[in-house]
């Protein structure tokens, strides 16, 4: 895991869920995936759009990189995870299924991504034609 994601998991879990740094706020999460190839859980900060529904959208951006990030391929082979979430009485890990969207509903989950942060236009425009995958995750 990279510092930058040390610092992050270690500031969401010292303030409740609120991460000042680059400015997430309240809106990450901290995903619990399994490793697809190590078998062994790994954790990964990630934005999260909590949904009317109660459920939570990710996007696999890595940064406009040409490839989605390892936390994709984890969910993909093994879509039951868990995250945690702030909440009332600080933080709280939500089990929850994963599942990649596709075609319209991919297209219009990926728009709250880019309506909420310029970034994530960036980040598009980078992939070089890579079309970021946008997961769901519900509570199981």
């Amino acid at each position: 895991m990279s510092d930058f994601n040390t610092r992050i998991l270690e500031e969401f879990r010292a303030n409740g869920g609120r991460v000042t740094t680059a400015g997430f706020g309240d809106s990450l999460v901290i995903l619990h995936s399994i490793g697809s190839k190590s078998g062994t859980e790994r954790e990964s900060p990630v934005l999260a759009l909590r949904q009317p529904d109660g459920s939570w959208l990710i996007a696999a951006s890595k940064g406009g990189a040409p490839d989605n990030p390892a936390w994709y391929f984890n969910l993909v082979g093994t879509p039951e995870a868990s995250i945690e979430v702030p909440g009332d009485a600080g933080i709280e890990r939500v089990d929850v299924v994963a599942e990649v969207l596709t075609g319209p509903e991919r297209d219009a989950a990926w728009s709250q991504f880019t309506e909420r942060s310029e970034g994530f236009r960036q980040y598009e425009e980078r992939a070089a034609g890579r079309v970021i995958p946008v997961v769901r995750l519900t509570r199981r």
